[in-house]
């Protein structure tokens, strides 16, 4: 798809403060990590000078964080600890999107895009010292028909690799599981048509996989060298066009040209993105299949700026005239 060019604004600064913040403390137990590092969070948080006030350990995240995160929330903390993959965070945000309350993130999932995303380190101890010590910005988050999502909802291929991965396979293989789906599910997937309305502008494209992100990384890389979960857009992008070959070797290129821009790589950019498809397909949604997109139902997706406060690295999100909070 061809490029529109955006002009890409910097999050609102959020003001810092240096006093050790208290925080309530959530690690989702079936993430890859979490089973095995849940019980040293809250020891390893209380050495680097935070105050926690609480601890949930969650082993069936779908049953329990929807009851678990209004509960957790009502008493408004200062900081939300998190441990977890991207589907644990797609629900999170959903609660936290527009509050004061601050995120702390750990990545402790497969592919850890939002993490990446945001800069955090994946070692454990480097993560706490981010939550102990780093820097409060604002994010964006997109929704998509409503729902919230911080990294990237898609359509396509994407959905089928999300409903067939095994849990076991994602613990041992981590993001090869999810590359070794998709090549088994490919060689019998069909292609989609769909029409995709980027702030007015109409572009039709038939493809097996289509993707709208608010983050910057896909698939553990980076998507453009100017991509940003802070600079205000959403881009979207199809993974190649209807021959299978073609998704591979789009996959392949989006992996290894990271440093190339945007505009380079034919990406679309907007605030406000529609898409219609030809047949009804589900959607993921940072990961996990919610909701549907077909001709008479459209996914509508747009950008809120700075809706997710969260900790980054103290130099992290730095990238010039796009960069987050200073």
């Amino acid at each position: 798809m061809p490029p529109v060019d955006r002009r890409r604004v910097p999050a609102p600064a959020v003001p810092e403060t240096s006093r050790a913040p208290e925080a309530v403390v959530v690690v989702n137990a079936r993430s890859r990590r979490g089973a095995a590092l849940h019980d040293r969070i809250a020891p390893a948080l209380t050495e680097r000078g935070v105050r926690v006030l609480d601890v949930h350990v969650v082993r069936d995240p779908a049953a329990q964080l929807p009851d678990l995160l209004p509960r957790v929330l009502a008493t408004d903390p200062e900081m939300l600890v998190l441990g977890g993959g991207d589907g644990t965070l797609a629900t999170v945000v959903d609660h936290l999107a527009g509050r004061r309350t601050v995120l702390g993130y750990l990545p402790l999932g497969t592919t850890n895009n939002t993490g990446r995303s945001l800069g955090l380190p994946l070692r454990l101890g480097a993560a706490l010292d981010v939550v102990a010590h780093g820097r409060t910005v604002g994010v964006d988050l997109g929704r998509a028909n409503g729902d919230w999502f911080a990294n990237l909802v898609s359509v396509g291929l994407s959905s089928e690799v999300a409903g067939r991965t095994p849990h076991a396979l994602k613990r041992h293989l981590g993001r090869a599981a999810y590359a070794l789906t998709a090549a088994r599910a490919l060689a019998t997937h069909r292609p989609f048509e769909a029409e995709v309305t980027v702030d007015g502008r109409v572009l039709h494209v038939r493809t097996h996989q289509l993707n709208v992100a608010n983050g910057r990384v896909h698939a553990g890389t980076a998507i453009a060298a100017d991509a940003g979960i802070d600079d205000r857009l959403l881009v979207a992008y199809a993974l190649g066009g209807a021959h299978p070959a073609s998704v591979l070797a789009a996959a392949a290129h989006q992996a290894t040209t990271p440093w190339r821009p945007l505009g380079h790589k034919g990406h679309v950019t907007g605030t406000e993105i529609r898409v219609v498809t030809d047949r009804v397909l589900r959607l993921d949604v940072d990961g996990e299949l919610t909701g549907t997109v077909g001709p008479d139902e459209p996914l509508l997706v747009h950008v809120d700026a700075g809706a997710l406060r969260v900790r980054v690295p103290q130099r992290g999100l730095r990238r010039g005239p796009s960069a987050g909070s200073r």
